[in-house]
Formats: C-alpha cells, sequence, structure tokens
C-alpha cells in the first residue's frame, strides 16, 4: 500500500509568508547532513512591494529570551546564512529540485518559490538540558530554526506579523558497522587478605537503540576474604558543555540495585537488564534531551559523534553513556566499593527508507508543529500555525 507524503506547514499572521517541508527532522550522517529543503509561498499583494527572505539558524540558549542571565540574556548564533527567495534572484526552472519541492511548487502554483540550504559539517546536534521545574527560565540548548520574513531588505526590522519561525531538529543515527562490544575487568586486592576479587562486565553489542534493553553481564570471582554484599548497575549520562564553559551534568537514567551478594571464595556470573527511557526520567533535572520535554517525540539525547578535525568547543553539548557496575565489598573497617565502567552508545536506529515510487502523488498537510503531552498548554512561539488542509 503505498504512503501519503506529508508535507508541514506554517503560515505568518498575516498571510503573507508560508513555509512548506516534507520532514522536520534532519539527519547527519557525520560524512554528510541531509540538506534543508522547502518551498516558500508568498501573497504578493500582501508584501506591497516587500522581499521575502529565508533564514536557518543554529542557536545556542541559555534561559529564554525575556530572561536575563547576571544582566545579560545569553544567546549566542554558532551559525545563520539568509537568503533572499522573492523576488527570486534566478528562474526557478533553471534551478535543481528536490522530488517533494517540485510537488509542492505544482500543487502550490506561481507564488511558490524553492529554497535550499546545506549545513556546514562542523555544526553540533539538536540537544537540550532539561531544567528543574523551579528553574523553567533557565533552559539550556543548541536549536535550529528556520524562519521566514519579508520585509524591505534583508537588515530591516520585521514585523512579527510577517514572519514564521520552525524548530527543526538535527539528529544522528546509530553506525552501520559499530565498534566492539565493550568488556572490562578489573582485579582488587585487599588487606589481610591473600587472594584478590576479580570482575569482569561486557555488553553484548556498542550501539543501543532509545527504548532497546541493555543486558549487562557481570562476572565474580572472589577469591578473597571479603563479602561482596552488594551489586549495583546503572547507566549513567554525561552531558558536557563545552560552548562557553566546562559544565558538566552527570544523571543516572537507569538502575539495577540488586542486592545480590558474593561470599568469600564464592562465583557469580549473571545478566543485568537496564532500560534507560525519557519516561522515567521526566522529573529529573540536568538529563540531556533532542529537543524539549513537553513534547511526545523527546527522548533522550543521543550519543554525540564527531566528525575528525571538528573542535568540539563549536559543538555546544557533547552527550554520552556509560555503564556502572559497582560492588559494595564489607570490611572490619567499614564498606569500600569495587568498580568498572562501560562506554557505549545510545542512538536512533535508522529508519526503514521509503522509495519514491512507494509515495503517493497526493500531498496531505499538516500543522508544523510537534504532538504535545496531554494537559500541557501549547507556547506562544508556536503560534501562526494555519490550519491543516484536508
Amino acid at each position: 500500500m503505498s504512503q501519503k507524503q506529508v508535507v508541514f506547514k506554517k503560515i505568518s499572521k498575516d498571510k503573507s509568508v508560508g513555509v512548506y517541508m516534507g520532514r522536520r527532522d534532519f539527519v547527519d550522517r557525520v560524512d554528510s547532513v541531509d540538506p534543508v529543503d522547502g518551498v516558500l509561498l508568498v501573497d504578493p499583494e500582501q508584501l506591497k512591494g516587500k522581499k521575502a527572505y529565508v533564514t536557518l539558524s543554529c542557536v545556542f540558549r541559555y534561559g529564554r529570551d525575556d530572561t536575563d542571565v547576571l544582566g545579560i540574556s545569553f544567546k549566542r548564533e554558532i551559525y545563520m546564512t539568509t537568503r533572499q527567495i522573492y523576488p527570486p534572484l534566478q528562474d526557478k526552472e533553471q534551478g535543481i529540485l528536490t522530488k517533494i519541492q517540485d510537488k509542492l511548487l505544482r500543487k502550490l502554483g506561481d507564488n511558490a518559490y524553492p529554497f535550499f540550504f546545506e549545513f556546514p559539517d562542523n555544526l553540533p546536534c539538536s540537544v537540550g538540558i532539561q531544567p528543574s521545574p523551579k528553574q523553567a527560565s533557565k533552559y539550556c540548548a543548541v536549536e535550529f530554526e528556520v524562519k521566514a520574513f519579508c520585509a524591505e531588505s534583508q537588515n530591516a526590522k520585521v514585523r512579527k506579523r510577517s514572519t514564521v519561525c520552525l524548530t527543526i531538529r538535527k539528529v544522528q543515527y546509530a553506525p552501520e558497522s559499530p565498534g566492539p562490544a565493550p568488556c572490562v575487568q578489573t582485579t582488587r586486592d585487599f588487606l589481610m587478605s591473600d587472594k584478590p576479587l576479580h570482575m569482569e562486565a561486557n555488553l553484548q553489542k556498542q550501539s543501543y537503540y532509545h527504548g532497546e534493553p541493555i543486558n549487562v553481564t557481570v562476572k565474580i570471582r572472589n577469591d578473597s576474604n571479603k563479602n561482596v554484599r552488594n551489586i549495583i548497575v546503572s547507566v549513567e549520562q554525561i552531558a558536557n558543555v563545552v560552548l562557553y564553559s566546562n559544565d558538566s551534568y552527570n544523571e543516572t537514567v537507569a538502575i539495577e540495585d540488586s542486592g545480590d551478594s558474593v561470599d568469600a571464595g564464592a562465583k557469580l556470573d549473571k545478566v543485568y537488564t537496564l532500560l534507560p527511557l525519557m519516561a522515567n526520567n521526566r522529573k529529573k533535572h540536568g538529563i540531556a534531551l533532542d529537543g524539549k520535554l513537553k513534547h511526545e517525540d523527546t527522548n533522550l539525547a543521543s550519543t554525540s559523534i564527531i566528525k575528525e578535525g571538528v573542535l568540539k568547543e563549536v559543538l555546544g553539548i557533547m552527550v554520552s553513556y556509560r555503564i556502572v557496575v559497582k560492588l559494595i565489598v564489607g570490611g572490619i573497617m567499614g564498606s569500600s566499593e569495587v568498580g568498572v565502567e562501560l562506554p557505549f552508545q545510545l542512538m536512533h536506529p535508522k529508519p526503514d527508507a521509503v522509495r519514491e515510487s512507494e509515495l503517493e502523488d497526493e500531498v496531505v498537510f499538516e500543522e508544523f508543529k510537534r504532538t504535545y503531552l496531554k494537559g500541557t498548554a501549547e507556547e506562544e512561539d508556536e503560534g501562526n500555525v494555519s490550519p491543516a488542509e484536508n
């Protein structure tokens, strides 16, 4: 059965400009990034001789625009490029169109014009640090935005009613050829014990998908005269804000406090299963997300994969994950800990590609906004959304 081609649209309040795009997420494959393509629909009567522009920007934001941090609203443009779309600077027939642009131009008529942007190869992916409920104004994020507006010139003052803003995401998928499965081992000697304690931990693979259980195999050979009183296995997310400081957020996003013990001279070989999910960390401060918490399609941020030669300092927020296996060992002088760490990748699976031939010619328009959680209000900056067409 053929699939319908979904197109997202958003129109300015004064109806002067409207943006139509076939997707909201754009994939960074490390060696290349999906281009941002769409169509701008203009109303010449509403423009009244003004020009129409489209901007692609990447912004690092700390706090909201109306909130000052130490007296200064912190917002840094990592990248911005603006192009005049109307009047067009070249004949539409001379440009190279994507297939969705070609469909939209035929459907929307003579007042529709294509736009096309390519991402530089050194931009970060979309990620945000979730603030606590009492610090909602301190949202820290790397965000991408497509903005269309009409004005006398590119640098002229722009009326909000003549502007439409669309937040898009730049995401990464798990590599098709992941590295070796992580494995680590350690040996601990104790005072007043002739023999040591040996522990080995391993994963089945290097990369895991969001929502996929993670099996951690733990093997313990306790030749010492100490008793292991507990085994705690956890998933830790590390988010380093590298753009403006060395802030680091280290949060446990899944944990198994097993209560398992290993007596002196005994062995243990057991598999522990962990499931790091956004749903289990919704109220936690400091976790990194792929988007804002209120959106239903938000999940824990994916592991950051860096192209060789790109400076980390321009990548905004770097995210990584590790499994921590911790043994609580009893002793006469009190308990001690023996631990190991297993770094791994948590990412999106590459979706099945839909062949262009499987898409119907019919285009279905939807509002350009993400699905909200039940019981939450729609943000004002998500306004100006035109009703969906049938």
